[in-house]
């Protein structure tokens, strides 16, 4: 929100000082961002008229200018493009010194004598035009102080608001919150009806219900649409941050930031029939304001008339901007003004959909006083009047009463208050603080019951009538107190690791952890497969960021591409975040995800480059589930593998056999869409059964020596090691130490559908001493277990 000074202080006379008045506004929580001096130091600069203008006799681009200074002529050489006679134009006079540090003295200009200089806006530091000169209008009295004819001087002050500040969208609604902060009173508005003159006036139909429960018009006829916008008017605008149009363009502007209502200014003589508020059409169009015609849906309000039936032509597109075919011109002689009510959820997101962004949509969108159009309307009104003339007609105020919600009283108890801030305010600066921001206070029994204005409607409860008092009576005035007590620490369970120890592990393993966002589009979804169970947004930042990942691996995968798009070769990425399934409420699990391509080193000497694959990353999950201290729960499988894994290199991860994720490669078809290479391969794990921990225990050294029993089967080339392993361990229990599997063999003395894997069984028992008959009991068990199970022959 961007306005001026001068025009704040209007509403609420104050003291303060500049400095003073933009420390207010943060301290209360309308932060300032910018603060712009406008026309300081402007002494010596006049109202002047060009009386002639001459071309020099040296310079095509120069003119030789007689200037009325209201005290005589002065001989003025000016380049302006604009100058010419008649002109109304600030004259900075010999001796002043403009804002730039210019000192204005007496010289010749390619050989004639120029007396002072004619200036355009930028050199006065008004504006940042300096296209030419400053054109003032045409009755400007000559020879007056032009700061004091403009309002100089003055100052941009731009403050940037919370969402649920909406009514300090307008000057007034600041002026509120300073009256408030500096112990200061806001001047009354002349809200006194304008008496109608004619009984001219519109039949308005409210067909969208709810959505907009207030709709207030007027109309106003024989106004002079060629009246210029008054100097005061026009800079309050300009400062603002809006340029001035037309004036009833102006008016309607002016009132919105002055005000909070946006409203608009229809050629009364281009409307047919009734206007009717209704949903728009599937496919109906409407050019807007701004030169460009949009096609609608049931989503928009549309404003209508008659043209070709009741309601069937859109004039405006509701709460957002008007059409072009019914807008106010310079030849307009009847004017039908506007001002809704259109509630936020009517509007909000409808300006994104049609890539637009519009004063009036930006405001409907977080909340306009719902009794305010009324007010706007006789506002806007006595301006027209006083400035444009016309013959108004009667105030046309269609309502749904039970569509508006009435500001209900809420109850702030004393011993609450003080409980909360940890201080005592005294009361009567309680009820000076609510009053001055516009509410109704009444003193009861506890504390106060306290009525906010409709235009508040961010007051609800208790704690926002004490947050309130807080930002008023001024945060740094509230105590701060170290806690009394002892701190009770978060024990860490001992059967849980901490998700610190899985980063600082693949950390160590030379992995760099990422942090994507957790919105992602429905487009990249689709090609991962990822098409059920999704979870959209109702309002996306953009059509990229649509829908919650049901996966860590989309993000990740985009980041790695980032990363190989600009030349690393070798990427190792891993995330830690939660994914989104549907559920109601929908169902969030923290999960871990890796991708990796490239060598599996860094580029050295010592050691041959060599392509990471398959087994390079599920070294990496023995890793991280051998820190659970249970690794024999864990296994891999190569049946169940979703469609975005190579069915050759890729696994099943389980614990105690259920599903807790997949690793391999990236399916061909899949890395090809995406643009990258066969080599990238992916881990993606729930991260809950990961961080399941064995309980630590304490194991005397092994008094007895351990065993060893080396054996070679024959099995199926289908048959997995980790399918060998659970027989082994099942079969061994506890006297197994270790099982290592050293060799692999297929080939010469080996059918072609088979595999041998040679194994050495560790055996140690903590009791006694294994004997030679105890090691080839428990390999003939072995034995036997694996040729029930697995179809495995012992080879010789």
């Amino acid at each position: 929100m961007k306005f001026s000074e001068n025009w704040l202080r209007h509403h609420v006379p104050t003291r303060a000082s500049r400095d003073e008045l933009a420390a207010t506004l943060t301290a209360i929580g309308l932060e300032v961002e910018d603060v712009t001096p406008l026309g300081n130091a402007l002494d010596g600069v006049i109202v002047a008229r060009i009386v002639s203008a001459q071309k020099h006799p040296e310079a095509d681009r120069l003119q030789v200018c007689e200037v009325d200074t209201g005290n005589g002529t002065v001989q003025i050489v000016c380049g302006a493009p604009n100058a010419r006679a008649g002109l109304v134009a600030p004259l900075a006079t010999v001796g002043a010194t403009l804002p730039g540090g210019m000192a204005i003295k007496a010289a010749k200009l390619r050989g004639v004598e120029s007396f002072g200089m004619l200036c355009s806006a930028k050199e006065l530091g008004v504006d940042p035009d300096a296209s030419g000169l400053l054109e003032l209008p045409a009755d400007a009295p000559v020879g007056t102080a032009l700061a004091s004819y403009l309002g100089l001087p003055d100052a941009t002050i731009e403050i940037k608001l919370t969402p649920n500040r909406a009514d300090c969208f307008s000057v007034r609604g600041i002026a509120f919150d300073v009256a408030a902060a500096l112990n200061g009173e806001v001047i009354p508005l002349n809200t006194q009806p304008v008496p109608p003159q004619t009984d001219a006036t519109m039949h308005v139909a409210l067909e969208a219900g709810s959505r907009v429960p207030r709709f207030a018009g007027r109309v106003i006829d024989n106004v002079n649409a060629h009246a210029q916008t008054p100097v005061w008017m026009a800079e309050r605008l300009r400062r603002s941050g809006l340029r001035p149009i037309s004036f009833l363009v102006d008016v309607t502007q002016y009132v919105m930031l002055e005000l909070g209502q946006p409203m608009h200014a229809f050629d009364k003589d281009k409307l047919e029939g009734d206007v009717v508020v209704r949903p728009a059409r599937k496919g109906e169009s409407l050019a807007l304001l701004d030169g460009r015609t949009v096609t609608l849906d049931e989503d928009f309000l549309v404003v209508s008339d008659s043209r070709g039936g009741r309601g069937a032509r859109a004039v405006a597109l509701g709460g957002i901007m008007g059409g072009s075919e019914t807008r106010v011109t310079d030849d307009t002689r009847n004017v039908f003004l506007e001002a809704a009510h259109w509630i936020p959820s009517a509007i909000i997101g409808r300006s994104r959909k049609l890539g637009m962004y519009t004063d009036a949509g930006h405001r409907f969108e977080r909340g306009v006083d719902p009794a305010l159009p009324g007010v706007a309307i006789e506002y806007a009104t006595r301006l027209i009047l006083d400035i444009a003339g016309g013959v108004p007609g009667p105030l046309l105020d269609a309502t749904l009463p039970e569509s508006l919600v009435a500001p209900k009283p809420i109850l702030l108890r004393r011993a609450r208050l003080a409980r909360v801030l940890g201080l005592s305010v005294a009361e009567d600066e309680v009820a000076r603080i609510f009053t001055a921001l516009g509410m109704t206070v009444d003193a009861v029994a506890d504390g106060w019951r306290v009525t906010a204005p409709s235009r508040r409607f961010d007051i609800e409860r208790e704690e926002d009538l004490i947050e309130e008092v807080a930002r008023i009576h001024r945060y740094e005035n509230i105590p701060t107190h170290t806690p009394g007590g002892a701190l009770a620490l978060a024990v860490e369970p001992e059967g849980r690791l901490n998700e610190l120890a899985v980063r600082e592990q693949l950390a160590a393993r030379d992995y760099y952890e990422a942090v994507n966002l957790a919105f992602v589009s429905h487009a990249l979804l689709e090609q991962w497969g990822f098409i059920e169970q999704l979870v959209p947004l109702a309002n996306p930042l953009s059509a990229d960021l649509a829908v919650m990942r049901p996966s860590l691996l989309p993000g990740l995968i985009q980041a790695l591409s980032h990363n190989r798009a600009r030349q690393q070769d070798r990427v190792r990425l891993f995330e830690l975040g939660r994914v989104f399934r549907a559920g109601d409420p929908p169902l969030e699990t923290p999960s871990l995800a890796i991708v990796a391509s490239g060598n599996v080193c860094a580029e050295q000497w010592g050691e041959a480059a060599r392509a990471l694959d398959f087994f390079d990353l599920k070294g990496d999950l023995d890793a991280l589930v051998a820190w659970g201290g249970e690794p024999q729960r864990w296994a891999v499988h190569a049946d169940g593998l979703p469609g975005w894994l190579h069915p050759g290199r890729a696994a099943r991860v389980t614990r105690d056999g259920e599903t807790a994720g997949y690793l391999g490669a990236l399916h061909p078809r899949l890395a090809k869409l995406l643009d990258l290479g066969p080599d990238v391969h992916v881990l993606e794990l729930a991260l809950a059964p990961l961080l399941v921990r064995r309980l630590p225990k304490a194991q005397p050294v092994p008094r007895f020596p351990a065993v060893r029993r080396d054996i070679a089967v024959d099995v199926p080339e289908q048959v997995s090691w980790s399918q060998i392993e659970q027989t082994v361990r099942g079969t061994l229990g506890a006297t197994l130490a270790a099982l290592r599997l050293f060799d692999r063999y297929s080939g010469k003395g080996v059918e072609a559908s088979r595999k041998s894997l040679a194994m050495g069984l560790i055996l140690q028992d903590a009791s006694r001493t294994l004997t030679d008959d105890d090691a080839d009991n428990c390999v003939r068990n072995v034995v036997s277990a694996l040729g029930a199970a697995c179809e495995a022959k012992l080879r010789g």
